[in-house]
């Protein structure tokens, strides 16, 4: 903790970095751009690095001030979520939540606050968990999982949307990628026969120059980010990355033959907070679904 910057520093940058105007940060923290100025100034010093470029009076982000804003905005969301949280009321109801790390972390923490938004007597208190759940031992009362796994009979389950799955790389390697030339491919322990599920699914082929192996889905994307190489990676985990063009899908994306479900031990009856999720999940895996749909189908393919 004493070695990060001080929090205002932290807070004048990512209305910065969000507005990429100096005013409109300022008159959101109601204070002087100037006082924003410094605010930034003094962060840049404390890290070392440049994190704007000013040119033809505008303010943009260089690729370190892009990775500080991704981690400011994912800090201030769960300090935002916790917050709300500890100033609920006891008429708030409460819904334990277990879902896979990666795509808690990369689709549904940043879609939750619209769910706040419309349904703020509902909380939901995320726990991350993959594969079996027994609902009868710890209090958790619903579970995000991809059916790559049998659960119990007993539990009730709603689809929420199809997986879709691609390659992804950085924009620099792509016609690499596309010519063909022999590629570092990184796999998951925990999605060991991705690259197998997507070379069945489609007509072309990725060679193998080197590999690599990571433990979860989430330091696999972080090493493609990062130049290592070439991943699979579902689109609903990187959608904001391919919006804002830091990487490419170059050959589109593929269902891969499973599916997102919602599993509650007891059934979705109407008009309860399980149902109310359930529809919002379902709403808002349909709408990642349409905002990426020119990434779905293979560039060849048509």
């Amino acid at each position: 903790m004493k070695n990060l910057p001080p929090l205002n520093s932290l807070r004048a940058f990512e209305a910065a970095a969000r507005y990429q105007n100096l005013v409109k940060a300022a008159e959101e923290l109601f204070v002087t751009q100037g006082a924003v100025s410094r605010q930034i100034r003094q962060l840049e010093t404390a890290l070392g690095v440049v994190l704007f470029e000013r040119r033809n009076r505008g303010l943009f982000l260089t690729p370190a001030g892009e990775k500080l804003k991704q981690a400011c905005q994912q800090a201030f969301g769960l300090l935002t979520l916790t917050i709300n949280e500890l100033r609920q009321t006891l008429q708030t109801t409460r819904l334990v939540v277990s879902c896979e790390p990666t795509i808690m972390m990369k689709w549904l923490i940043p879609n939750l606050m619209k769910f706040k938004k419309y349904y703020p007597d509902i909380e939901i208190h995320l726990v991350a968990g993959g594969g079996n759940i027994d609902f009868s031992r710890n209090s958790v009362n619903l579970a995000i999982r991809r059916n790559d796994f049998i659960w119990d009979k007993r539990y009730f389950a709603e689809i929420l949307g199809k997986e879709w799955i691609a390659p992804i790389c950085l924009p620099d390697a792509e016609n690499d990628v596309i010519a063909n030339q022999p590629m570092t491919l990184l796999h998951t322990h925990t999605r060991p026969e991705a690259w197998n599920d997507w070379m069945s699914g489609t007509q072309h082929v990725i060679l193998k120059r080197h590999e690599h192996w990571f433990e979860h889905f989430y330091i696999l994307l972080e090493a493609v980010m990062a130049g290592h190489g070439v991943g699979i990676s579902s689109i609903y985990m990187i959608e904001q990355e391919l919006s804002d063009k830091r990487v490419n899908a170059p050959y589109g994306f593929i269902p891969d033959g499973s599916a997102y479900y919602l599993i509650s031990p007891d059934t979705f009856a109407a008009n309860t907070p399980q149902a109310i999720f359930l529809e919002w999940l379902k709403k808002e895996f349909s709408a990642t679904y349409s905002r990426l749909s020119k990434f779905y189908h293979s560039h060849s393919d048509g």
